[in-house]
């Protein structure tokens, strides 16, 4: 079969050691320290073999995620700037949704024929942080697409405790390829629905809510405050195409902070003008530009105001802890979507018609044409560029 695959040469920054971990798994914890010279290939590779309890899908659809551009791209030194876990060589993809062509002897609750999509995160549900119901940070995680062969392939193998079926999806998009885009778009959606709903535990109907970065984690934010009553949304962003289709995704003003720049007015005093003066209740970085988006945010918090960060970069930015005592404010990381009811919810907002993530997909390619898919993306002109090997 066809598979979009990753090379990279292990070659850690000086001073960097590896954890027992890293040197017993092979498995890199913080990859833009260690890997250099990435190199995507297609390439053809044997079919995965199924264990008792997993499933073999076809796939239909695998969306282009941020991490995937950040393994592609390099610093000065050609290391890659994907910050997280990684093993490589690994067929990339995460993002994904297919039919399942077999089973496991093992699995009860699927069956050939139905739609489904993954989570990512594959959590082991032995460790103590698993046990105690946080499977996002397993101490045995491994990473579909980052650790193990993901799904910019023709074929993709999980465990079926991973797999969620999709076909409630058919009803409200009526086609078999928006089914699978859809489906497709349930894994990032997630990501913003764990932010949201559990590590920052939401809002109250009313809040007014401001997101940096109009990307997809921003844009499914955007869509799911609407969804959850936020009374005014406010966007920045820098690409129009991004921008125009934050307006269609529900938010109420639009800003680019380089025009605001240049008007000498920054976003933290349109938040404030637009607000009244209040702030924003919840701030919502999804752009990956902490020295950029933190002052902005500090200067425009409500009382007991919440900033919910989803966007990865390996920076740190200096932060006001003044600022958070007198307004009872707090920060709140983020990262994954497993557990805590967040796919069944995802999928269920998508089959109700509240949300529709689908219109953000801007562009398509076959598995053939990957390696271009990927240079594409990292334009950052389109916002979801969705591989659809099974063309």
């Amino acid at each position: 079969m066809k598979a979009l695959c990753l090379h990279a040469t292990k070659e850690p920054k000086k001073g960097y050691k590896f954890s027992d971990l890293e040197i017993k798994t092979g498995k890199v914890l913080e990859g833009s320290k260690v890997w250099r010279f990435p190199e995507l290939r297609i390439e053809e590779t044997e079919k995965p073999k199924l264990g008792p309890k997993d499933l073999l899908i076809r796939v239909k659809a695998c969306g282009i995620c941020g991490s995937d551009i950040h393994f592609y791209e390099t610093d000065e030194d050609k290391y890659m700037l994907y910050p997280g876990l990684t093993k490589f060589p690994c067929t990339i993809g995460h993002e994904f949704s297919g039919v399942i062509e077999e089973v496991g002897d093992a699995v009860k609750d699927f069956k050939v024929g139905e739609p489904v999509t993954s989570e990512e995160m594959l959590w082991c549900g032995e460790c103590v942080p698993c046990r105690n119901g946080f499977p996002n940070h397993c101490r045995n995680l491994e990473e579909l697409g980052f650790t193990v062969d993901g799904a910019m392939a023709e074929y993709v193998k999980v465990e079926a405790r991973y797999g969620w079926k999709i076909d409630s999806l058919l009803d409200v998009y009526g086609s078999e390829e928006k089914l699978y885009e859809a489906g497709s778009l349930v894994e990032p959606t997630s990501v913003a629905y764990n932010a949201l709903f559990i590590r920052a535990e939401g809002f109250k109907p009313g809040a007014y809510i401001a997101v940096y970065g109009a990307g997809p984690i921003g844009l499914a934010s955007i869509q799911l405050v609407k969804a959850a009553g936020a009374s005014k949304i406010i966007a920045f962003e820098v690409a129009p195409q991004r921008a125009n289709l934050a307006r269609e995704m529900g938010a109420d003003h639009v800003f680019n902070p380089i025009d605001l720049r240049k008007e000498g007015r920054s976003p933290s005093e349109k938040i404030m003008e637009i607000t009244g003066g209040l702030g924003a209740d919840m701030q919502v970085e999804a752009a990956g530009a902490p020295t950029e988006t933190l002052p902005e945010m500090e200067n425009s918090l409500a009382i007991n105001g919440k900033i919910v960060w989803i966007g990865r970069a390996e920076r740190s930015a200096p932060i006001t802890m003044e600022r958070f005592q007198t307004r009872r404010a707090q920060i709140f990381g983020s990262q994954g979507h497993s557990g805590h009811e967040i796919f069944q919810n995802v999928i269920r907002l998508m089959a109700s018609g509240r949300i529709d993530m689908t219109k953000i997909v801007t562009k398509r390619f076959k598995i053939e044409e990957g390696t271009r898919a990927l240079k594409e993306a990292s334009k950052r002109v389109d916002v979801k560029i969705t591989i659809k090997p099974g063309d």
